[in-house]
């Protein structure tokens, strides 16, 4: 290998590096602060979506377990077959309610999963948005053993 091969690999490999690392900062592009720092469910909808109006839906399949044990890791699970432009989880009686956003490009199947940090026994309420509406499904979890400092 001549100097100039070399210095051509170097290239490459830097301007990779440096488009790894920008990465992260285009996905946090819609991240919004207010949102997830909202002390409210109502104020993260507003904050989030412009408006608090929903719909509730039995299209917005919502999946997470009546009994929690340890409520420092309850699995969520959220699907719809809408042509969903985005999911968020909230969890009411949360510090911070709103525990997920999530954006979908067109054409993905509408379906998040995570595991969610809860308190104590509350709503969890996910919202679908389809075609400019907000709809949503909401489950009671009991939860035996705090997960938010308790």
């Amino acid at each position: 290998m001549d100097r100039r091969s070399v210095l051509k690999v170097a290239g490459a490999v830097s301007a990779a590096a440096t488009a790894l690392v920008a990465m992260p900062r285009l996905a946090m592009a819609a991240y919004s602060d207010s949102a997830f720092k909202a002390k409210a469910a109502g104020d993260a909808l507003s904050n989030l979506y412009g408006a608090n109006a929903t719909t509730p839906s039995d299209q917005v399949r919502l999946k997470a377990p009546d009994i929690a044990e340890n409520g420092a890791v309850v699995p969520v699970e959220v699907e719809t077959d809408m042509d969903a432009e985005s999911i968020a989880i909230l969890i009411e009686k949360n510090p911070s309610p709103l525990a997920l956003n999530a954006d979908l490009p067109a054409g993905t199947q509408a379906m998040v999963k995570t595991r969610c940090r809860m308190g104590e026994t509350t709503n969890v309420t996910a919202v679908v948005k389809s075609g400019g509406k907000l709809y949503t499904a909401t489950k009671e979890v009991k939860v035996t053993i705090g997960g938010c400092g308790g």
